[in-house]
């Protein structure tokens, strides 16, 4: 009766912490991608990029999906890897904690790549353009979550 007791809290347990990480990773995800969405918005709406800045931009927004579906795919991949681990160690063991690392290497790689395209972005932008972008990605980046 009481290994029966035991094993149920251990499964509890378990699912419990599997969920929490899904639930975590969602919601990292979510929050992490209103800045860029946003300053996209206000590149292609609000700037009035004139032919040549918006033939420019398109070729690196090409470029750019191009990687950052490759470091999403590997994020996806880090998932999957995260998801065995837990499975096979049942706890935070030296595979979960080896899968999350690994997970936080893409997410910064992913990051910094964005970073870098924004910024590729903006010097496309004449001075006036560039203060009102700069701008709202202050903006986009301090406003309070939801």
């Amino acid at each position: 009766m009481r290994l029966r007791r035991l094993l149920l809290i251990a499964v509890v347990a378990f699912v419990a912490a599997v969920g929490g990480v899904f639930a975590g990773r969602a919601l990292v995800t979510r929050l992490s991608s209103p800045p860029e969405t946003e300053l996209h918005a206000i590149l292609h709406h609000k700037l009035d990029l004139d032919a040549g800045q918006r033939a420019r931009i398109e070729v690196y927004e090409r470029q750019f999906a191009v990687r950052r579906h490759a470091l999403e795919a590997e994020m996806r991949a880090d998932n999957a890897r995260l998801a065995r681990a837990i499975m096979a160690e049942h706890g935070y063991g030296p595979e979960v904690t080896a899968a999350v690392d690994r997970s936080h290497r893409a997410m910064g790689e992913l990051q910094k790549e964005t970073l870098q395209h924004i910024f590729r972005l903006r010097a496309v932008l004449n001075p006036d353009q560039a203060r009102r972008f700069d701008a709202a990605a202050v903006e986009a980046l301090t406003a309070p979550a939801d």
